[in-house]
């Protein structure tokens, strides 16, 4: 009988017949400020796996390895089990949200090469900031594990540029999150949504993430509805 085995803001984690596998079921929530706002919204789940179920797959053709298996149904997907790294892994192309906050800079300044952060993902300490020493000295992650999680980063930043372009958004930033397969193979997990990105309109710079919750500045569903129509479109034509 499968088992739940983690809740988390927006999905579930749950077991399966094979011990390396797990089913992902997305639910409707959507939070802000490490769960302080939090709201339901119709068909979220829905759109969170398909964006990210397509993603996944466009990464996965162009040579980015991930815990991603198949898309069970509209809200499920199978993936393969990780031991997560407790790190939450940042690339900002432009800047935008904390980073502008932090440094008392406006929103859209693009930056000659990507900046990189690493979080230390804890909601009890609210995610604080962490260099590649300090996850060396607690024992997160060690050098060439970060070497390789960075070398995929950018695989992935690069590859997502490209996509979102062709269908008329920026790239602003992302978060990403890593685990280790069974082999000790490390490869990309979690999800890649709305959720966890930002993405302007090229040509207007409207907010096209969860931005639109979090500032109270539109409709996160029709918001999400459209970058999905967008990534498919794009997709097709590719």
């Amino acid at each position: 009988m499968a088992e739940l085995l983690y809740t988390g803001k927006v999905k579930q984690m749950w077991s399966t017949d094979d011990p390396e596998v797990l089913r992902v079921v997305y639910t409707d929530q959507a939070t802000a400020g490490n769960g302080e706002k939090k709201d339901n919204f119709k068909d979220k789940a829905y759109l969170n796996n398909e964006i990210s179920s397509l993603i996944f797959q466009y990464l996965e053709k162009n040579g980015v390895k991930t815990h991603f298996i198949k898309k069970l149904s509209d809200t499920e997907e199978l993936v393969k089990k990780c031991d997560m790294f407790p790190l939450e892994v940042v690339t900002r192309n432009i800047a935008a949200g904390h980073f502008s906050s932090r440094y008392g800079l406006g929103e859209g300044r693009k930056f000659d090469t990507p900046v990189e952060e690493l979080f230390y993902k804890s909601d009890d300490l609210d995610d604080p900031i962490m260099n590649e020493s300090d996850a060396i000295a607690l024992k997160i992650a060690t050098a060439e594990e970060q070497k390789e999680i960075w070398r995929l980063s950018r695989q992935v930043n690069r590859l997502l540029i490209e996509l979102f372009d062709g269908a008329g958004m920026d790239l602003v930033d992302f978060k990403l999150e890593f685990g280790k397969l069974a082999n000790g193979e490390i490869v990309l997990a979690d999800e890649f949504s709305p959720d966890n990105c930002r993405l302007w309109d090229k040509k207007t710079k409207a907010h096209m993430d969860k931005d639109v919750y979090r500032r109270d500045i539109g409709d996160l569903t029709s918001v999400y509805e459209q970058v999905l129509a967008r990534i498919e479109k794009t997709l097709k034509e590719n």
